[in-house]
């Protein structure tokens, strides 16, 4: 007991010194300061009010600097998550949970599961699709310090057609559906600005389309395009013109390819991408978000006798999630820029690294992977000057670890500690 209320006054203190003096200096024994170049040894990084403003070779020293030891540590940027569902419980009964948890509650499942990802090393984390007005309180709190979390991009509720995959009112009785309110259903051209500019009225950074059908959904409605091409050209000019990107969950090739043609920014999934889909991916230099994590999570409950998942949903899982690894690592070589993103949500919150294995499995090297998460999903994010390296002026996100990612990249899976706009969300022991 002593000891454990030394531990918890050790802890408050360092966080109120950090509060007290922002200025610090990380003495870092491998730094991979920019990936997709080679990491440094034996070098300093300063930061001050939030953001970097000083590398340095060797371990020096600042006046009134706080200075932390991670010499026998590798040091990275703070990842990036581009595909999270931070507000979902994972395992829950989709039907109970529409019609038991309210914005207020998914709220405060949000607060828990953001700490989670943010300990796990993940700074900035796009959520691509929630339900209700939760996840805009929750990225308000998580700015103004009330929670600890991830620097949050959200994409307010996703754009369904009507009984579609993501109309989350199909298989309830008629009584049932007035209380049921998803204000992202929209059928015809007309509708669907009036989605769009619903969602960017309630803050979405981006906006977020159930181009096609879905492997985990029980809408009897397949795999292929929902959305027509005039509805998807509609939702990317509506978007576009109010200064927001667009992100397509799409599996069958037609509706990736419409989606491409259409002018969306990026591409979720892709299990079924052919020869013209990578041809348009590099020609309107639209990214590809892998979700491998969640391919892996439902293959095991397809395989489960006891999941609960209904026979439907276990032939679209065998058929589309192993079709989708292949030709994620198929777009990969072909020149597709591929972003990092787990759909957590459905794969447990603080679990996010574990999609670095699965991209490596596919065809990429750690250092491919790692770039994955911080400098290519930056790029996508529109985020380049913001996150991604570790340099002058950038806020100051960093991962450290212990082992070298590049030799064994399930390093990452296990932090040592994470610091985020200058302040640290897990403290070095």
């Amino acid at each position: 007991m002593k000891h454990f209320a030394f531990t918890v006054f050790a802890a408050l203190l360092c966080s109120l010194t950090a509060a007290a003096n922002d200025l610090t200096v990380v003495h870092a024994g491998t730094a991979l300061l920019v990936p997709g170049e080679a990491p440094r040894t034996n070098v300093s990084i300063i930061s001050e009010n939030g953001r970097f403003v000083g590398i340095e070779d060797g371990f020096v020293t600042r006046d009134g600097a706080t200075t932390v030891d991670l010499r026998d540590h590798f040091v990275l940027p703070g990842m990036i998550d581009a595909h999270d569902h931070i507000t979902a419980k994972p395992g829950r009964n989709k039907r109970l949970w529409i019609t038991t948890v309210d914005d207020s509650l998914q709220a405060l499942y949000g607060a828990h599961y953001a700490k989670l990802t943010l300990e796990a090393g993940f700074t900035t984390v796009r959520n691509i699709g929630s339900t209700g007005t939760a996840i805009f309180a929750l990225r308000r709190a998580i700015n103004e310090g009330l929670v600890p979390g991830p620097r949050l991009l959200a994409a307010g509720s996703f754009l369904s057609v009507t009984g579609g995959h993501g109309d989350k009112t199909t298989g309830f009785i008629e009584p049932i559906l007035p209380g049921i309110i998803h204000d992202g259903l929209c059928d015809g051209p007309a509708e669907c600005m009036k989605a769009v500019r619903t969602q960017i009225r309630r803050g979405a950074d981006w906006i977020k389309v159930m181009v096609t059908g879905g492997v985990n959904s029980e809408a009897n409605t397949g795999i292929g395009q929902h959305f027509s091409d005039a509805e998807l050209k509609a939702i990317v000019d509506t978007t576009h013109r109010l200064g927001r990107k667009v992100a397509g969950h799409a599996h069958a090739a037609s509706g990736v390819n419409a989606a491409l043609r259409a002018g969306f920014d990026s591409i979720e999934h892709g299990a079924f991408i052919d020869d013209e889909s990578i041809r348009l991916f590099k020609e309107t230099g639209a990214f590809l978000v892998a979700t491998l994590s969640v391919g892996d999570h439902v293959l095991h409950l397809a395989a489960d006798p006891n999941s609960g998942m209904s026979d439907a949903v276990r032939v679209k899982a065998r058929e589309a999630i192993p079709t989708m690894m292949a030709n994620v690592g198929r777009a990969f070589k072909g020149g597709v820029k591929v972003v990092f993103g787990t759909d957590s949500g459905e794969p447990e919150h603080g679990r996010n690294a574990d999609e670095f294995k699965f991209l490596v499995d596919i065809g990429m090297s750690e250092m491919e992977a790692i770039e994955a998460a911080t400098t290519v999903a930056a790029d996508m994010l529109d985020m380049e000057g913001e996150v991604g390296r570790i340099a002058p002026g950038l806020r100051a996100d960093l991962v450290a670890v212990t082992g070298n990612p590049l030799d064994d990249i399930t390093v990452l899976t296990r932090t040592h500690a994470v610091m985020k706009d200058g302040a640290w969300a897990k403290t070095p022991k």
